[in-house]
């Protein structure tokens, strides 16, 4: 998985990064509670940067 400040993770990418299912992820952004996400056309992207900060706050609440 490529952590280069310039590329983007897929859906798939950040569910193996989490270790969750892909679906779980899917409901998290549909519930608001997940990593932020944006769309590029149809397809969704993330920032690892963007996927790291979230994890981080999950710890901090946990």
């Amino acid at each position: 998985m490529d952590l280069t400040p310039d590329c983007t993770w897929t859906p798939d990418e950040v569910a193996r990064f989490l270790r969750v299912p892909k679906a779980t992820l899917y409901q998290w952004r549909y519930l608001g509670t997940g990593p932020k996400a944006a769309r590029v056309g149809r397809h969704l992207r993330y920032l690892p940067e963007d996927v790291l900060a979230w994890f981080r706050e999950q710890q901090k609440a946990a």
